[in-house]
Order: C-alpha cells, then sequence, then structure tokens
C-alpha cells in the first residue's frame, strides 16, 4: 500500500484543501534521476566562486520574494506568519554563510608528515536524496542544500506530501538563481519510491529529518547499500533552571521556546526542569505566559499560536495529554481541543508528570509543556539525561561552576547556557542517541558530504 497517491496541502485553520499534486509518475523519477547524473559530471567541476553566485541569488530571490514565501508556509501548515518571514530570512542567511565561508571550509588542507608533501581534498560525492519534514518546509531544505550545492553535490528533493506549494516553490528558486538543470530537483513520491531510490547506485547519499520511524527506515535500507546517511530525528530537549537564573527571563524565554512554531519543533523545550527552591516562582511566571498568547489566524500578526499542521497531529497530542492526566499529572493550564474547525490545540502545562506517562517518554510535538520539579543540579542533570532523545538542551544559571558542568554532561549535540536552543549556520546542529547523527551546518555540515581523500606524494 502506497504511503500517499497525492501530495496534497490543507489549510490547517479549516481542513480544506488548498492545493493537490499528483505522485509523480516512474518514467519522470527516472528522467530525473538520470538528468542529476548529468549535472552532476559537469557541477562537480564548477569553480567555487560561480557557486558562490548562485547562492546568493537564491538568497536574493528568496528575500523578493518573502511575503510570498511567508505566505505559502502559513497556509500550508498553520505556522504564524511573523514566524514564516522569520524562517525566509534565514534561509537567505544560510545561503550567503555558505557563499561567504564554503570555499574556506572545503580548501585542501595540507598535513605535516614524511611524505614530501600531504594534504586533504573535500570532493562531492554525487546525487543526494533529501528526505525532508512539513514544520520548517523552507529552513530544513535550505539549510541541507546550501552546504551540499556549495561542495558540488546535487540534489534531488522528496519533501512532505503536505507541502508541495512549498517544495515548488523552493526548486523554482533554485532554477530562478542559476544553478544548471538538474542541480536540484522535486520529487513527489511516496516511501515505497524512496526505496527504491536508495538502492539505485546513481543515489550516492542521504539525508532524513524526520521521526525515529522513519530514519530506521532510511538508515536501514542505505545501509544495505553501504551509503552515507545523515538523519536528524526530533527530540524531547530539557530546559532547565537553576536557583540562580534570572527566573524572569528564563520564564518568559521557556514560553517562546516550547510554543515556536505552534510547539512543533524538534528543540522545543520539551521538557521544563525547575529546581525546587525558585519553581513555584517559575510555575507562577510560566502558567501566567502560557495563558496569556494569543490562539488564532496565523496570518494575523498578533497571534502567537496557530493551528497544528495536521489533523492526526492533533489528534496524538490530544491523546498524550490525556494519557498523561490518566497517569498522574496535575493540568495546570489548557488540556483540550479547541471548539470549531481547524487543527487548534491551546497552550498547555502539565505538572507532576510520572515515569513512564507519553509527556515524560514520547516527543509532543504541539504546545504542551511538562513542568518536573528537581532538588539540586545533579538530579536536574540525571533527568534530563534520563530520555531515548539527545538533540538540544537549555540550561540558566548564573554560577560559572554549573555552567561548566551543564555544558559538559548534558547528553545532547546542543546545549545553550542561558538561552533558547536554536539552529545557526555558524554552528553544528545534529543529536546523538535516537536524535540521529551526523551534522548539518558550520564546518562540520559542509563536509558530511564529501569524499575526504588523503593525498600522498613521495
Amino acid at each position: 500500500m502506497k504511503e500517499h497517491d497525492r501530495f496534497e496541502s490543507r489549510n490547517p485553520c479549516d481542513g480544506s484543501v488548498v492545493e493537490s499534486f499528483p505522485l509523480t509518475e516512474a518514467e519522470e523519477v527516472e528522467e530525473r534521476l538520470q538528468m542529476a547524473v548529468d549535472a552532476f559530471e559537469r557541477f562537480r567541476t564548477t569553480r567555487l566562486e560561480q557557486r558562490a553566485i548562485w547562492l546568493r541569488r537564491a538568497a536574493d530571490l528568496l528575500e523578493r520574494g518573502s511575503t510570498t514565501f511567508s505566505r505559502l508556509m502559513t497556509l500550508e501548515v498553520g505556522k504564524p506568519i511573523l514566524a514564516s518571514k522569520a524562517e525566509v530570512e534565514k534561509c537567505a542567511w544560510v545561503c550567503r554563510y555558505y557563499a561567504d565561508h564554503g570555499a574556506d571550509f572545503l580548501a585542501a588542507s595540507p598535513i605535516d608528515t614524511t611524505a614530501s608533501r600531504s594534504l586533504v581534498l573535500y570532493q562531492p560525492l554525487g546525487p543526494v536524496l533529501a528526505i525532508m519534514p512539513w514544520n520548517f518546509p523552507f529552513w530544513q531544505v535550505f539549510r541541507f542544500a546550501a552546504p551540499a550545492l556549495m561542495a558540488g553535490n546535487v540534489a534531488l528533493l522528496k519533501h512532505a506530501p503536505n507541502v508541495p506549494g512549498c517544495a515548488i516553490a523552493i526548486e523554482n528558486v533554485m532554477k530562478g538563481a542559476g544553478f544548471p538543470a538538474g542541480v536540484f530537483q522535486n520529487l513527489f513520491v511516496d516511501a515505497e519510491r524512496v526505496a527504491d531510490l536508495l538502492a539505485d547506485p546513481r543515489i550516492a547519499a542521504a539525508t532524513l529529518t524526520g521521526s525515529v520511524r522513519a530514519g530506521r527506515a532510511v538508515a536501514s535500507e542505505a545501509g544495505r547499500h553501504i551509503k552515507k546517511t545523515v538523519l536528524e530525528l526530533g527530540g524531547s530537549d530539557p530546559y532547565i533552571v537553576m536557583p540562580s537564573a534570572d527566573i524572569d527571563k528564563a520564564a518568559t524565554t521557556a514560553v517562546v521556546a516550547r510554543t515556536l512554531n505552534n510547539g512543533q519543533t524538534c528543540i522545543a523545550a520539551k521538557r521544563i526542569i525547575v529546581a525546587e527552591e525558585v519553581a513555584d516562582e517559575f510555575e507562577t511566571r510560566f502558567v501566567a505566559g502560557m495563558e496569556a498568547l494569543v490562539v488564532g489566524d496565523p496570518m494575523d500578526e498578533t497571534v502567537d499560536v496557530g493551528p497544528l499542521a495536521r489533523a492526526a497531529i492533533l489528534e496524538e497530542v490530544d491523546r498524550q495529554v490525556r494519557e498523561s492526566i490518566e497517569a498522574g499529572a496535575s493540568l495546570l493550564t489548557g488540556g483540550a481541543r479547541l471548539d470549531g474547525p481547524g487543527y487548534f490545540y491551546p497552550p498547555t502545562v502539565l505538572s507532576g508528570v510520572p515515569a513512564g506517562a507519553p509527556a515524560c517518554t514520547e516527543e509532543v510535538f504541539g504546545p504542551v509543556a511538562a513542568l518536573f520539579r528537581v532538588p539540586d543540579v545533579d538530579r536536574a542533570i540525571a533527568l534530563a539525561n534520563d530520555t531515548r532523545f539527545g538533540l538540544g538542551a537549555s540550561a540558566w544559571t548564573m554560577e560559572p561552576e554549573e555552567q561548566e558542568r551543564l555544558a559538559r554532561e548534558l547528553e545532547a549535540g546542543t546545549v545553550f547556557i542561558n538561552a533558547m536552543v536554536a539552529s545557526d549556520p555558524r554552528l553544528p546542529f545534529g543529536g546523538i542517541k535516537q536524535s540521529g547523527y551526523g551534522r548539518e551546518l558550520g564546518a562540520e555540515g559542509i563536509r558530511e558530504f564529501v569524499n575526504v581523500k588523503s593525498i600522498w606524494v613521495s
């Protein structure tokens, strides 16, 4: 059975169909795959300076089309319009970042050995299959594409089925920027076809941002064919607040960190762990902040939280909250899906969540926070690490020794001290444990899909 018969976007505010596209026919998939192979043979030899020019043009096109692209994202996934505008700006940033720094990251590295000359080269692998999610429909694609294309690879995009408009828009940006035909192509294909593509010897590598289940499937199939993969599989990020922290700032930031993109982000502050000494004050401020958020039409710039992206996500979040309460968690605010059309769920805070409850063990992909109280930093670290995920972590303390311990001992790919977790083109991004492996962004990100070739000359 096919995962999807069509790529179809629905307006999360009322469930109405926005656009619908048939799956790409097998013959066209074959044509596009061969186009990618042929394009790579030419593109791999283009000068880095030329690739940088194309990336800068893509950034310019993104900025010029910001209003259109922002409204498209908001229409297809329901994110607040200001968040959509910020996403477009960030995509332009990552394009310019690799245009400016990619050549340095890829420069041959001389190594001191007993040879007369030895060095390391970084050379592109070939066509890379990018399996991307819906929650940041532009950013997730560009944070892969900018470094991958700058390195000389070519890309085939398999986007999420509910954001076809975004997928087409991104492909058009790349074409408009001047990238040669076949360098960046969109495919409307289902999971069955993804397996076929991973098995095809013309696909050199793959990257996926998505669920653990999807990550297992892609890693397993790619592993059968000995192909490089990068996986970002979500998380259950801890947000730790210690007694020396600026409690007002920590609480205010926690509201944003939990509800950004309607709570549908892998690096959201999902488990908020607070020292008992300041827990009452933090809880009061945090709950008040969550209750003050405006829920409504995401096209309205005064709205803080829009609808969840799909009906299935709404059902899942509702189940996780209900089962957590049934297991013994206390409901401090929210906790019930909103009446009326659309996939709206209110900002929700749970406390006293017992071990084993969904809000403790699962990734809740909506504006739902779980509060935990701990006696000291030792217990905070232990609780933060007591998860199968390891993507990001935020910790708030003004004590230098605690800052050092938290930075070193938290099991995560990213740790932010006195700030919310965010991805940044200048820093490598990725996770450990079941949050995946490999890195995007930074110097490390551009070197994921290259052949690190050692050269020895006697």
